[in-house]
């Protein structure tokens, strides 16, 4: 079983959060698939199609199984009996006004964020991208895809370098193989890639090229408006032939941001060291006098769209994470309610 679940990415950090009789006998398998109902676990050599019950419909938002979690299932395959700790976790706040964290992917190394070169390709967007991939705990590398339809894609590459000082580009044509070393070489046997991005952008074609072989339909993308079709309904973990994973995501519209204070430090360096020399510490860059960043943005070091995006996903970041955290605190004194009601019934008999 170990050598198999190797090839799913199996390591120690995982296995040491086993007990001998849990992966002796064949209990541990990495979560492949999440559709409405059903979560698809592989064991390494089979799969095993679990109902979702309602234990872990009602569990707290952070703490569901996702795609590319370890599991522990039961003796018969048939139930999901805990989550392994995970070495990382891709998440966002939910489109929608409920502030909820939103699973995406969990245990990645790698994350491709996808864009186009064409009228997809936005700074502000990767910034977004890049700060949630920061705050993960996951390398991010910037796909620039659609190059063949592109007659200056230097110069998208050249964009997508100035959102993050040394943030990873590569450059592609999902339809021609010979265009896809680079990111070929981020794949290593038994890690784990995740695409994201905006739909249209070609993560299912990319997705096609690196598995040789269709396990992801395509679409094109509307001619009057550009805009693309959602082709993936669904998170799903694929083997390549190289060794490595890959998890599709579908595309998403929202990405809103939450608890990403640090990755903010990192993403916007340029505006952190400059701020260090406002006149005031709390300055927020807007009216204060003595203003160091705004002057950088008078005199060209930084751009001003820039700014408005750094300040933008600083007062998003403040209202998420605030609301986040007062639904984590809901959450943790009805989870503790819960477990002192069915204490008392145990107690009274009343549960076996």
């Amino acid at each position: 079983m170990e050598t198999t679940l190797q090839n799913y990415g199996l390591v120690p950090y995982f296995t040491q959060q086993l007990s001998p009789e849990e992966f002796d006998h064949g209990r541990v398998g990495r979560v492949t698939e999440i559709q409405r109902s059903i979560i698809t676990v592989s064991d390494g050599s089979a799969e095993f199609a679990i109902p979702i019950t309602s234990s872990w419909r009602d569990a707290h938002s952070e703490n569901k199984p996702t795609v590319g979690d370890w599991v522990v299932l039961d003796d018969q395959r048939s139930r999901i009996e805990r989550v392994l700790d995970r070495k990382s976790l891709f998440r966002r706040v939910a489109a929608g006004e409920k502030t909820e964290i939103q699973l995406i992917a969990a245990n990645i190394d790698v994350l491709f964020v996808m864009t186009s070169c064409d009228e997809d390709f936005k700074e502000s967007r990767l910034e977004r991208y890049l700060a949630l991939a920061v705050e993960s705990g996951v390398i991010p590398v910037v796909v620039l895809t659609k190059i063949d339809l592109s007659t200056d894609s230097d110069s998208y590459a050249e964009r997508a370098r100035s959102v993050q000082t040394g943030v990873a580009v590569e450059s592609v044509n999902a339809l021609d193989r010979s265009t896809l070393d680079g990111v070929r070489a981020w794949i290593e046997p038994g890690s784990t890639i995740a695409l994201v991005g905006s739909s249209g952008v070609g993560k299912s074609t990319l997705l096609n090229a690196l598995a040789e072989t269709n396990v992801a339909a395509t679409n094109e993308v509307r001619g009057q408006d550009k805009k693309g079709r959602h082709t993936t309904s669904h998170r799903a973990l694929y083997r390549l032939p190289g060794g490595g994973l890959l998890i599709d995501v579908p595309g998403m519209r929202e990405l809103k941001v939450a608890d990403v204070d640090a990755a903010l430090e990192i993403v916007f360096d340029d505006i952190e060291a400059m701020a260090s020399r406002c006149r005031f510490a709390d300055c927020r860059h807007a009216s204060e006098p003595g203003c160091a960043v705004r002057g950088a943005v008078e005199n060209g070091d930084i751009e001003a769209r820039r700014l408005r995006n750094y300040q933008k996903l600083l007062r998003e970041n403040e209202r998420n994470s605030a609301s986040v955290a007062e639904k984590r605190l809901q959450g943790r004194v009805f989870a503790k309610h819960v477990k002192q009601v069915k204490a008392l019934k145990k107690d009274k008999g009343l549960l076996e």
